[in-house]
């Protein structure tokens, strides 16, 4: 407990002018330390965050947060189980869809592809594709017209724009008169989309759903599954474990999570790392905590030794020490936690800013899929740091302070 002897004795051990100016460079760096590091973790994880946001509203933009299957590759009977699914709470829309896969030709340009054929009428309610198309309409993708929409960096590769004639190839074969052939189908460009993902802007065709149903020679009306959008992404795991027990038998269902565990697994893993390698710096701080106060012990030895012959107890002058290495700690973890906080609400406007003035481009649109610094702050990271930046500073002032606390007041008179 603290008493205010040690509390008032500490502040002004703090306070007054060091004879020895090394000592107060120590306490400074050690306070800075602690600032900068505090101010980098809240920075690079809220970056992080941001980044990690950014990527997966760019994922979900395009895929759905539940995806319903069949054990069976497809299914015709899909209007009455998405009529049911509609009605659940928090669906928000359904979308059936066909996948598979191709490859996609134009003059001598080779690429394969993963086909999904979509209703342009039910689409929008489950994906954003709509709003990225940069070129032409979702509404191109007509039954029986043949025309696909597909990403941007694909359409760079293969060289094509609106209007011009591909070709696509599915790994399945036809029986003609000079043998077996794979079975080929010319398409017409009505669009193109950019997301801003690799995934999608460089693999990802989008057919008319009874287009792809021919083209991979599935019945007419029927499906691979139906993808489910609901108002909150992340609630979907809850939804689609109560999904799982409802559905009739031979369907099954999964959501985004499943679907991008191992992406976002990854994430969480870097972000833990990043955690431990930053702290480091509060560390190294502590430790010039440390060095501090056992020099300060060292140069009061003689203060020490009257307080105790004035009655106060090792208790008492421990107390005292901890005083000056808490307020070390505070004092920084309040600067990190200032500058941290300023920097990630601004790291956005800040970074473009100095890209300007210095006439220099950190994070090139031609090279990363997010050209800006997203940043994310979440309270209860900073709590955390807040947490472990004042515990660490309070274990580093137990043993200089217990030190103190051990003087002899006879062994530290003898030669005053």
């Amino acid at each position: 407990m603290f008493k205010p002897l040690s509390i008032f004795i500490g502040l002004r051990y703090t306070r007054a002018k060091r004879r020895n100016h090394f000592i107060s460079f120590i306490s400074l760096s050690s306070m800075l330390g602690i600032a900068l590091g505090v101010t980098a973790l809240i920075t690079v994880l809220s970056v992080m965050n941001g980044f990690e946001k950014e990527l997966r509203h760019r994922m979900l933009g395009m895929s759905a947060h539940v995806v319903v299957n069949a054990i069976e590759d497809h299914w015709s009977d899909w209007q009455q189980l998405a009529k049911k699914l509609a009605q659940k709470p928090h669906v928000t829309g359904i979308a059936p869809f066909i996948q598979g896969q191709a490859m996609i030709t134009y003059n001598k340009n080779v690429e394969g592809t993963f086909l999904q054929g979509i209703s342009p009428q039910y689409e929008p309610q489950v994906s954003k594709v709509k709003d990225k198309i940069v070129i032409g309409d979702l509404d191109n993708l007509q039954a029986g017209k043949f025309n696909l929409v597909l990403g941007s960096e694909l359409a760079r590769k293969l060289g094509v724009g609106i209007g011009d004639k591909l070709t696509l190839v599915v790994p399945q074969t036809s029986v003609t008169l000079v043998g077996l052939l794979p079975r080929m189908k010319r398409f017409t460009v009505g669009g193109i989309f950019n997301v801003g993902m690799h995934e999608f802007d460089s693999g990802l065709v989008l057919l008319n759903l009874e287009d792809a149903a021919k083209l991979l020679r599935m019945p007419a009306g029927s499906i691979n599954g139906l993808n489910i959008k609901l108002d909150d992404m992340f609630i979907a795991t809850l939804f689609n474990s109560k999904l799982q027990q409802e559905l009739p038998f031979g369907y099954y269902s999964y959501d985004w999570t499943y679907r991008h565990k191992n992406f976002f697994e990854a994430i969480k893993m870097e972000k833990s790392v990043m955690f431990i390698i930053l702290t480091l710096i509060v560390a190294v701080a502590a430790f010039n905590i440390v060095s501090t106060l056992i020099m300060v012990v060292t140069d009061k030895q003689a203060d020490i030794a009257i307080l105790r012959t004035l009655g106060a107890t090792p208790k008492t002058v421990m107390m005292i020490f901890m005083v000056q290495g808490i307020l070390i700690g505070l004092l920084g973890t309040i600067l990190g936690l200032g500058g941290g906080i300023s920097l990630a609400l601004n790291i956005e406007t800040l970074v473009p800013a100095i890209e300007h003035f210095f006439n220099v481009d950190f994070i090139s649109s031609e090279i990363y899929y997010i050209s800006d610094l997203p940043s994310d702050l979440r309270w209860m990271d900073v709590y955390k740091i807040t947490g472990f930046s004042l515990i660490i500073s309070l274990l580093a002032t137990i043993y200089p302070a217990w030190q103190a606390s051990r003087t002899q007041p006879a062994e530290a008179l003898r030669y005053e």
